[in-house]
């Protein structure tokens, strides 16, 4: 796909966002959900809370909000009433709120989420993050702006403009919300019939960056949200649990890993510059060799720490014994998982799944060189919830459309059949 200099320069590759809000900076400036240990310091300093106090009463916070799941200051009982009738004259613990929560036939969660207003020009951003429930773990897919910076051609987030990043407390937000839904917190239960871990673990246990937005072009605000979500004294997620993907923004791929110590995946899904160019335009400013050696180069890689490769796979574009070999070839020497998607149809696209049998085989080339290449089982299709399908204004599918997802068939398929109503 030829691309002019003028669509470059009008944003082909990266959009610009069309808000800014302070990095850090707490949604609506009211709620005490999401805020670091410094934000809340900062909090407690606001209302009069003595210096020598703030230690102790940060640290009380932090348990009531993020391993009790307190909803309210009164709850806190080891704090003075009078402290918490200051809590709750200045401040809230109110999440974000809840649009929808739509629920897959095979137990995925999807929830359409409006955050508060930041300001005169924001209505409310809405994002939609994803939980996955399998017999022994629950993995929630977060977001980190609203929209997206790229243009990715095969994901449908891609085509929604950028509306701004998400501060640090709206992400750790997303997971306060999931744990809410599904009963996480001590003495909560699920709701009834809900599909969650039954090995007696948390029902959230692994986060992957892998929702709206490109999670590097918000470093910042991304690393300060691991660091909450990880803290032993509170969320307690493993490092090694939070997966952070990216397309490929080379630049602070050294800073992810030195700083947030995460595992990290690659949005590749082409093994030839010109046709990554196309499916993932970021490749015209850091090509696939850039890509590989920051790769190479990333803080604490090793085989008990792998680096994964998440590949979609496209009907007749990417999928070939070729493209199999090549990939093989570009990824020797990098201990790594090889993550094969196959393509969620979303309405409007120009690709088709590759065929199962196609998939097989490709996979059957790179386990035998040596690396493991599972196929992702698709989840949540029937509720555009799984890979590639986010989207913050969520599409109301027409019947024989929502059918067609649920089977895999591409949206070419359901636009070539009619209206059919």
């Amino acid at each position: 796909m030829a691309v002019s200099d003028a669509a470059r320069a009008a944003g082909f590759i990266e959009k610009k966002a069309e808000l800014n809000v302070a990095a850090g900076a707490a949604p609506g400036g009211a709620s005490l959900i999401g805020l670091t240990r410094d934000q809340l310091k900062d909090s407690l300093s606001a209302i009069g809370v003595p210096e020598r106090e703030l230690k102790m009463r940060v640290a009380q916070l932090w348990h009531w909000i993020y391993f009790r799941g307190a909803k309210n200051f009164a709850e806190m009982t080891n704090m003075g009433k009078e402290l918490r009738a200051k809590l709750a004259a200045a401040y809230t613990l109110a999440r974000p709120q809840v649009v929808s929560e739509q629920v897959s036939k095979d137990g995925t969660r999807k929830w359409l989420i409006r955050m508060p207003s930041t300001g005169p020009l924001d209505k409310g951003a809405e994002i939609e993050c994803v939980y996955i429930p399998e017999v022994d773990r629950g993995t929630l897919c977060v977001s980190s702006q609203v929209g997206c910076t790229l243009t990715c051609s095969f994901c449908h987030t891609g085509t929604q403009r950028l509306v701004r990043n998400l501060t640090s407390a709206e992400i750790v937000a997303q997971l306060i919300v999931a744990r809410d839904s599904i009963g996480d917190w001590p003495d909560a239960t699920p709701p009834e019939g809900a599909f969650v871990p039954n090995d007696g673990g948390r029902f959230v246990s692994n986060i992957v960056f892998m929702g709206m937005g490109e999670p590097l072009y918000n470093i910042g605000d991304v690393i300060a949200a691991i660091d909450v979500m990880s803290d032993g004294e509170g969320l307690t997620l493993s490092r090694r649990r939070i997966t952070v993907s990216t397309s490929g923004v080379v630049p602070q791929m050294e800073r992810l890993g030195a700083q947030a110590n995460t595992m990290l995946a690659i949005s590749l899904h082409a093994v030839r510059d010109e046709l990554r160019d196309e499916l993932v335009p970021i490749n015209r400013k850091y090509d696939i060799k850039q890509l590989l050696d920051a790769c190479r180069a990333y803080p604490g890689l090793s085989n008990a720490r792998r680096i994964t490769f998440e590949y979609v796979m496209l009907k007749g574009v990417n999928d070939s014994d070729a493209d199999a070999r090549e990939l093989v070839r570009l990824l020797k020497g990098i201990p790594a998982k090889i993550n094969l998607i196959p393509f969620n149809p979303w309405p409007g696209s120009k690709y088709e799944c590759s065929d199962w049998e196609r998939i097989e085989r490709f996979s059957e080339i790179v386990y035998r060189a040596g690396y493991a290449s599972p196929v992702r089982t698709p989840r949540g299709r029937d509720i555009l919830a799984a890979c590639g399908q986010l989207k913050s204004e969520t599409e109301k599918l027409r019947a024989r459309a929502r059918m067609m997802a649920e089977q895999g068939i591409g949206a070419e398929g359901v636009y070539a059949l009619g209206d059919g109503e």
